[in-house]
């Protein structure tokens, strides 16, 4: 009685398991494995049995019914027996499979942190160029803006130039105007007095006759 209730015992321990904490193909094997253990115990005793029986003396239709039920034990081990296998096999096959998916996993997970580094690399590295890109533009536009001040003063400068050229060109003509009426003032004075020379000349010419 005790080793018939053990198996039971294990049954219930399976049953009450946490739903989740072991896949449900490792659940049906483990509960498997306990049902053939109870079956070989079960046949044990049967055997046990009719070796007690053999040195008895029974009937023989209890005979026949121990016998029965031992093949019926018997094909239902069996039967146990075969869908353990059978079961043990789509585990082994599952298992095989979460491997695979697991490396496949792994291999993809290497080749996105890859992918990303390589990602992450090349914004650092754009984004180093645009600073420095930054930093060369602010320069030209500072040199820019010096050189405009410089060509600002540059034209002040020739604007006042350009106004006191004006302005000598003006005071020369003026003084040109000036020279020109002066030599004409002193070319009529010239002429004024040779004028007046000659007439006097003439003049003491025709007294002294």
């Amino acid at each position: 009685m005790e080793a018939a209730g053990r198996p039971e015992g294990r049954k219930m321990e399976a049953a009450g398991r946490p739903e989740g904490t072991r896949p449900t193909g490792a659940l049906v094997f483990d509960q498997l494995r306990d049902v053939i253990a109870a079956q070989e115990r079960v046949i044990e005793r049967q055997r046990v049995a009719m070796a007690i029986q053999e040195v008895k003396t029974v009937s023989k239709d209890d005979y026949d019914t121990v016998v029965k039920k031992l093949e019926a034990e018997k094909a239902e081990h069996a039967k146990t027996k075969s869908r353990l296998a059978k079961e043990s096999e789509k585990l082994q096959f599952a298992l095989g499979e979460v491997e695979v998916l697991a490396r496949q996993l792994e291999r993809e997970k290497e080749a996105f942190e890859k992918a990303l580094s390589g990602v992450q690399s090349k914004v650092l590295k754009e984004s180093s160029q645009k600073d420095k890109l930054l930093t060369k533009c602010t320069e030209i536009e500072s040199r820019i803006h010096k050189q405009e001040g410089i060509l600002h003063v540059r034209e002040n400068e020739i604007k006042e130039l350009h106004r006191i050229i004006t302005q000598q060109k003006h005071s020369f003509r003026t003084q040109v105007s000036d020279l020109r009426i002066q030599k004409q003032q002193e070319r009529y004075i010239t002429q004024a007095l040779e004028k007046k020379k000659k007439k006097k000349k003439a003049g003491t010419g025709s007294k002294g006759q």
